[in-house]
């Protein structure tokens, strides 16, 4: 078990080794002198030939690139993502600002979406072909079809605007500094982050119950005289939720993406909304440091994925063991 995990591992470096030159390469070919972007136009103006010359020495514009790439992979192993173009910070000190914010974000817009997901799924699954489900299967639908902008502008002019029960945007406010003063901020962006991801999960779920449901076990377990909510939930949802748990977890890199727009929306200070103004602002550093983070997220996942599926289901890693022999 420990060598397929081992190999999973270390199958994520050449991965990653990939990801970042292409992410590398990408971002160099964006249009535009590198000067023009770091230094203001009427700096620029300014400066003659000679000191164009130098800063372009100093920020290794003149290195070939593979130079400069061995150059910024070598600073990311030693702990030093560069600074920003724009605010002219370290980009270190900057996610140690951000990170936590969308990671909060992420993880309660997780926890709401499953525990909904999974109820909802389950009460349309025992109640097939009834009002019910047809209702949750509508709402499920639209959860999807619907972008989650829209989606957030609509809660920002209901719940923020209209009825004034929830700030529409920021992450705190002035002199706030505990988890529970800044639970109203989160409301708003964690609910519609996880609208889309509970409609998905209900469908999951859903579809799972009724596989699971029609097992010559569940008919042993009502023959036995068991009770509905017994069979339901012992028999019946406990052995469907080992797929729905494979599926959670695959998509937990789309949770994170999508705090790129929802952040957006209700300008919460987090990694998403800085990628969108690094972007904007054609901020090189930050855009290439922030999605190789989100490459590495998506490849934790991966590896999470294959490990959750192999402690479920033993055959996966004895014919992987059985491949390297």
């Amino acid at each position: 078990m420990f060598k397929y995990f081992g190999i999973r591992l270390l199958a994520l470096i050449p991965k990653l080794f990939i990801i970042s030159i292409i992410i590398f390469l990408g971002l160099q070919l964006v249009p535009g002198d590198p000067i023009s972007r770091t230094v203001p136009p009427d700096k620029l103006a300014e400066m003659d030939e000679e000191k164009v010359a130098l800063l372009r020495e100093k920020l290794g514009l003149n290195d070939t690139l593979f130079e400069r790439y061995g150059k910024w992979i070598g600073d990311i192993f030693k702990g030093d993502f560069g600074y920003s173009l724009s605010t002219h910070g370290e980009i270190n000190k900057i996610i140690a600002n951000r990170l936590p914010a969308t990671l909060e974000l992420a993880a309660i817009g997780l926890l709401f979406a499953t525990i909904f997901g999974l109820l909802f799924g389950f009460i349309s699954a025992i109640k097939q072909r009834t009002p019910i489900d047809y209702s949750l299967t509508t709402l499920g639908i639209i959860g999807i079809s619907v972008p989650q902008f829209f989606f957030g502008l609509l809660a920002i002019l209901f719940f923020g605007i209209t009825l004034k029960w929830l700030p529409v945007g920021g992450r705190m406010g002035v002199g706030e500094q505990a988890f529970f003063d800044r639970i109203q901020y989160l409301v708003l962006p964690s609910f519609i982050l996880g609208i889309v991801y509970i409609a998905t999960l209900m469908r999951y779920t859903r579809g799972s119950m009724l596989d699971v449901m029609g097992k010559d076990y569940i008919k042993v377990a009502r023959s036995k005289g068991l009770s509905e909510v017994n069979v339901n939930i012992k028999h019946g949802f406990r052995n469907a939720l080992i797929p729905i748990m494979v599926i959670i977890i695959m998509r937990l890199p789309y949770l994170v993406a999508g705090t790129v727009i929802i952040e957006t929306v209700f300008n919460y200070p987090g990694m998403g909304s800085m990628l969108v103004f690094a972007i904007s602002g054609t901020d090189l550093p930050i855009v290439m440091i922030t999605t190789l983070l989100i490459a590495v997220v998506i490849l934790l996942a991966s590896f999470l994925v294959d490990v959750l599926s192999a402690l479920l289901d033993p055959r996966i890693r004895l014919g992987s063991d059985k491949e390297g022999a």
